[in-house]
């Protein structure tokens, strides 16, 4: 509890006691003697006061700024015509209990926040940098891109880098919610905001602190409040109207009821009083962004971080959702699965080690994935005279013979004669001095965890799930039929993805949603123009996270499921506050209208309206979410 709200339950305290000592009294005739007279007055206006006192004074505050219809002016306007009436009692407990309704308010935010302000505790404070010897701590911003900083045993790593000397376990949980330490040592890569185990590392720094992760997630965090969902500016707007009708409504009320009725005018005033303090829109105006809060808590709390409400509204309402392969459902880890000689004219360690000699100056991922299955260091003093065929391969000599590496194209072109090789992944076909060798294939690995992603996705209710990928049709269909995709287009160019995308966005009705998942720089176009874009953010590109709405700090597609499930909750309870309080109000409204309901319902259509719709909202923050490979 803050210094404030300490202060605000003591002035409640204070108020409460003898209120309820003179409401007892009150009840049992006590207060005859001085009912009507100054004393009593004077009794009432010292507690009023004391409870009031910050209310009236927002509201006079308010008219001078030209601010005049809020609650602070209902409540002001409603508790000084109560006194008017000589109703002190119900002046005081309108704003007693309005207050114990703020109060409760400032905790229920308080508790939503808190998920979300330990992910702006991630923030470092200093960076070690070895000098003569000696460790001199300065500000993470000063710190240059290849400086060598020494992070010791329990400190926050202070910028993104790789790790040059040493070996430890990290603590991801205040930006991916893993409980599991990573294993960091030498030539793993590290990141900013993660807290360092027991062992020092010496890390050199790839990223400026204002580009690092840890800038970019407290960026994200900062700016999340300010992007509303369509609900919350309904509500916004809605008050922007609404007070200013019933305050009228309220005056019309005081004046035209003694003119058309006869009742005393006193009574008229009255029942404009209980028609103030019914009307006040609080429910709705601290409910709502308090529910939309709550769930981005509840996700902050997993490791997934949202943009914004109006993200987390468009999350509820998706029914597709559409797949980059490599990287997302994939790891984008190539390894050779199939050696496939052509005859017995070659075995496969040597159909391998043709391969591993050709690829032996690439840097692609599927040169690495053919060396790292030689398992030895190529020789490459035997090759010679390698020049690439742009899409289609290399040609080499190795021993002196001239070799093809490369796809079925290539072996068309040099006119070789090969049979065609199918199979679940990248096809590499050799040929050597015009003969067909054999062929290897290369695939990529399933993401752990991805085939239960899909199904719980289903389970939450899903309707279609889609992958795009720039992979060979086989490839691609392989992976699917594997994972439980629904629809697979393979063979892409980045902008054929968006081409795609923007034929699934035309066949999606106008309350359906589209999600984007992809990892990739060349996914951020892609990203940007579906309805929900989620990136990961562990691996993935600072453009795609950049682009996407929603960032998945540990990259496990497992949490798309939870994060469905969570939006839906949270816009399921922001929808039950809206009628709950609408409903109550207007039928409250109509019987202090009619002059049925006194000062004690108003209270209750006010302050404890608000109080529950407060409680309801606050299970946002409680929200059972799917764990990995099961429902619950």
């Amino acid at each position: 509890m803050t210094k404030k709200q300490k202060k605000m339950l003591a002035r409640i305290f204070i108020t409460a006691v003898p209120f309820v000592i003179l409401f007892v009294c009150e009840h049992m005739g006590l207060l005859a003697p001085i009912e009507g007279t100054w004393i009593a007055f004077v009794l009432f206006l010292a507690l009023y006061l004391v409870i009031g006192y910050d209310i009236v004074y927002k509201a006079l505050r308010n008219i001078r700024n030209g601010q005049v219809f809020d609650e602070n002016f209902l409540m002001t306007i409603a508790t000084f015509g109560a006194f008017g009436v000589g109703e002190y009692l119900e002046a005081v407990a309108v704003m007693l209990f309005y207050q114990i309704g703020e109060l409760f308010q400032g905790y229920a935010v308080g508790k939503s926040r808190q998920s979300i302000s330990d992910m702006m505790d991630i923030c470092p404070e200093y960076a070690n940098i070895e000098e003569n010897g000696t460790l001199t701590q300065v500000d993470p911003d000063e710190v240059e891109v290849g400086t060598v900083i020494v992070i010791k045993p329990g400190e926050r790593i202070p910028l993104d880098g790789v790790v040059l000397e040493g070996e430890s376990l990290v603590d991801t949980a205040a930006l991916t919610g893993e409980s599991v330490p990573r294993r960091a040592a030498a030539g793993d890569a590290v990141i900013s905001g993660c807290v360092n185990g027991s062992g020092t590392l010496k890390v050199r720094t790839t990223k400026e602190f204002d580009d690092s992760t840890v800038a970019k997630i407290l960026e994200l965090v900062e700016n999340a409040s300010s992007k509303k969902a369509k609900v919350e500016n309904f509500i916004t707007r809605f008050a922007k109207y609404y007070t200013p009708v019933v305050t009228v409504g309220a005056v019309l009320l005081a004046v035209l009821t003694p003119l058309l009725t006869g009742i005393a005018w006193t009574e008229g005033i009255q029942r404009a009083c209980i028609f103030l303090v019914i009307s006040c829109p609080c429910a709705l105006v601290i409910s709502v962004p308090l529910g939309f809060f709550g769930g981005i808590g509840a996700a902050s709390r997993i490791g997934v971080l949202v943009k914004g409400s109006n993200f987390l509204e468009a999350a509820a309402k998706i029914d597709t959702i559409v797949f980059d392969k490599t990287g997302t459902l994939t790891k984008g880890e190539f390894k050779v699965t199939e050696i496939h000689p052509a005859g017995d004219a070659v075995g496969r360690e040597e159909l391998l080690e043709l391969a591993a000699l050709g690829e032996g100056y690439s840097t692609h991922p599927i040169a690495n994935s053919i060396r790292e299955a030689y398992g030895r260091t190529p020789d490459m003093s035997r090759a010679a005279g390698a020049t690439e065929e742009a899409g289609c391969g290399i040609e080499v000599r190795i021993d002196g013979r001239e070799v093809l590496i490369g796809n079925e194209k290539l072996m068309r072109a040099h006119a070789v004669a090969c049979e065609t090789i199918g199979g679940a992944g990248t096809v590499v076909y050799v040929a050597r001095d015009g003969v067909f060798a054999g062929a290897l294939v290369i695939s990529d690995t399933v993401k752990e965890g991805a085939k239960e992603a899909i199904a719980a996705m289903k389970r939450v209710g899903v309707k279609k799930t889609v992958m795009l990928t720039g992979d060979r049709r086989s490839a691609a269909e392989y992976a699917a039929a594997e994972l439980g995709i629904d629809e697979v287009h393979a063979e892409l160019l980045p902008a054929d993805k968006v081409a795609k995308v923007e034929e699934l966005l035309a066949a999606e009705g106008e309350k359906e949603r589209l999600a984007f998942v992809g990892d990739g720089i060349n996914d951020a176009p892609v990203l940007t123009r579906a309805d929900v874009g989620m990136a990961m953010g562990s691996m993935g590109s600072d453009a795609a996270i950049e682009a996407a709405d929603i960032v998945l700090m540990d990259d496990d597609v497992r949490k798309i499921a939870e994060i469905v499930r969570i939006a839906r909750k949270t816009l399921s309870i922001v929808k039950q506050n809206i009628v709950f309080a609408l409903g109550i109000k207007a039928l409250v409204l109509a019987l202090g209208a009619l002059g049925v309901a006194t000062m004690w319902e108003a209270v209750f259509a006010d302050v404890g309206v608000s109080v529950l719709a407060i409680l309801n909202s606050m299970r946002t923050l409680g929200v059972s979410v799917c764990t990995p490979g099961g429902d619950k």
